[in-house]
Formats: C-alpha cells, structure tokens, sequence
C-alpha cells in the first residue's frame, strides 16, 4: 500500500498583497541535536512550492524544519531593509504525527513580521 501523505507549503507576502515569488526554502528532518536536509526550493509564481517537500517513504512521523530565507527575499524584492534586518531566516519547528495525513505550512510574510498555521 503506498502512503499518501506529504508535506507542502506557500509563502504570501502580506506587505506587497502577493505571492512571494522566488523565496528559498530548506526542509529538514530534526533528528535529536542534528537535522538532515531534505530538500531546499524556491516558490514559484503562486507564492508555493512544484511539489511536496516530503511524500510517500521519505515522509514519516518525526520532527521537521522549514527554514524560510525571508531576508534574501525581501531585499530582492526592493524592500529597505535595516542592517542587520528585524527577519532574516525564519525557522518554524512542527511535528508529523499522521505522515498518512496531508500537512500544510504556509508562511505569511511582511518585513516585520510573519504567521503560520496548519492549513489544508
């Protein structure tokens, strides 16, 4: 039986009202004090990512890592930044609990701030 769960993500800019196109993403597997890289991507045009970070085999119950390279972004984008910028990689830690399940993670990203959730 093959197992359908995965884990994907997307970024929206909040500040410019848009996808956040071009944004670097790492995925990590935590494993105790150490991680292992599954994957690094960049959003496409949608603000989301061609693909899951992690399906079938590759996907299972255990910590995880996103980390968001949000400073590259926003400069890229022409955002005056301060030096050093207030974000500038933005790790979120989660838990896979059902890898049989879909997990979501998007980033809601301004110069200033950011929020995430579980979404679907």
């Amino acid at each position: 039986m093959s197992k359908s769960g995965r884990l994907t993500t997307h970024v929206l800019d909040t500040a410019l009202g848009k996808p956040a196109e071009g944004l670097r993403i790492d995925c990590y597997r935590l494993e105790g004090e150490g991680r292992q890289l599954l994957r690094t991507v960049r959003t496409n045009s949608d603000g989301r990512v061609d693909g899951p970070l992690a399906e079938g085999q590759g996907f299972t119950a255990g910590s995880y890592e996103l980390v968001f390279h949000a400073g590259d972004y926003l400069r890229a984008a022409g955002v005056a930044l301060t030096e050093p910028s207030f974000l500038d990689l933005i790790p979120l830690r989660f838990g896979i609990a059902d890898p049989e399940s879909h997990y979501h993670v998007p980033l809601l990203l301004s110069p200033y701030g950011y929020s995430t959730y579980r979404g679907s």
